[in-house]
């Protein structure tokens, strides 16, 4: 069994060969969204502001979608995630801040010391 993040299980397949391996989706996940963002004081520093920016803008285009459902991740765009319906199945995503509580409360309830996370991994040690 390998618990692994959806793009990562897909690349597992097309690498070992589909008939090796099966993907089982749960019906619930997390919705996992990598901040991207324009740091003014870095770009200003290193004169990328113009390159940053562009491809900020990119990212969420239309090319740049199709381009990431390519490579395994769900686009955000609706309407490009419907043409990859048959690579990523409906599945109802929650988000930590809404579904949990927040950052700060799972951090503090799963993996500061003696959390959940350390009882977990202290009954199979």
């Amino acid at each position: 069994v390998l618990i692994a993040w959806e793009n990562e299980a897909y690349l597992a397949l097309k690498e070992q060969g589909g008939d090796q391996l099966e993907i089982i989706m749960p019906s619930l996940s997390i919705l996992a969204e990598p901040t991207v963002a324009l740091v003014d004081k870095v770009v200003d520093s290193k004169g990328t502001r113009k390159q940053a920016q562009a491809y900020l803008e990119y990212l969420y285009s239309e090319p740049a979608q199709h381009i990431i459902a390519q490579h395994f991740y769900r686009p955000v765009n609706p309407n490009i995630l419907k043409q990859y319906a048959k690579q990523f199945p409906e599945i109802k995503l929650v988000t930590v801040n809404d579904y949990f509580g927040g950052w700060q409360k799972v951090q503090k309830a799963f993996f500061s010391d003696g959390a959940i996370f350390d009882e977990i991994y202290a009954e199979i040690n």
